[in-house]
């Protein structure tokens, strides 16, 4: 077999876009808050910074003025001022990355997509992650992160989602159900333009561990984001 015939698989390089809007609307000046003693979003640039796998870290962002920040913070990335028509709260995050990645250089290899929100995931993990998809390629296309629940799930109209309320069994030995919890996906951006969407046909879900997973979307999120913080189990 001529295996220079074969298509490669996207090992290689790692570019990480990292969306930031400048408001928020249900936690005011998200972004900017301080967590442990730096704008919230400063603890990610710093971990996909440290990450030895991505070659290239782009920030795209509403606000002239985060970009400024973002890049005095890490000098060497590359900054990308969102289009007004893509600047909207309810504006798809897939049209979002759709634009950023049409205005790469190179959008070869693979697209690493995270959050501000989401400051406690690791370089590790990140790592990590991308071994998974490289070793599950192409059987699989792209990969999103997950969290493991095992509770009683109902819907709005109280019927069980994924148990038997005549059969009380305990809940480690429900059937897991993975939630999304936005931490990081991989994709390429073949992918997402065939699909329309970062999340490809055949995806991989990836479970994270749960301290890195913490999601800061409400303010009770930001409260317990500071008491992880400030916890000597925070990951580092």
């Amino acid at each position: 077999m001529d295996n220079a015939a074969a298509d490669p698989a996207p090992l290689a390089p790692i570019t990480a876009i990292l969306p930031l809007r400048g408001t928020s609307e249900r936690v005011p000046g998200k972004n900017r808050r301080p967590l442990a003693g730096r704008p919230l979003f400063h603890h990610i640039l710093a971990t996909l910074r440290r990450a030895p796998e991505v070659a290239t870290l782009v920030v795209n962002s509403d606000d002239p003025a985060l970009l400024a920040e973002a890049a005095a913070a890490c000098p060497g990335i590359v900054t990308q001022l969102r289009p007004a028509a893509l600047s909207a709260p309810e504006t798809s995050m897939n049209a979002v990355l759709r634009d950023a990645v049409d205005r790469l250089e190179s959008d070869a290899g693979l697209i690493l997509q995270t959050h501000a929100t989401n400051p406690f995931l690791t370089a590790g993990t990140i790592a990590a992650a991308i071994a998974a998809l490289r070793a599950a390629w192409p059987e699989r296309d792209s990969l999103f992160a997950v969290t493991r629940r095992q509770v009683r799930f109902w819907d709005a109209e109280g019927r069980a989602l994924n148990h038997d309320p005549a059969r009380l069994v305990p809940t480690q030995a429900l059937d897991p159900v993975f939630e999304e919890n936005s931490c990081l996906y991989l994709f390429t951006a073949a992918g997402l333009r065939a699909q329309g969407a970062r999340i490809g046909a055949r995806p991989l879900p990836f479970e994270t561990p749960p301290l890195e997973s913490l999601d800061i979307d409400v303010e009770a999120d930001f409260i317990l984001a500071e008491a992880l913080a400030a916890h000597p189990a925070c990951p580092r």
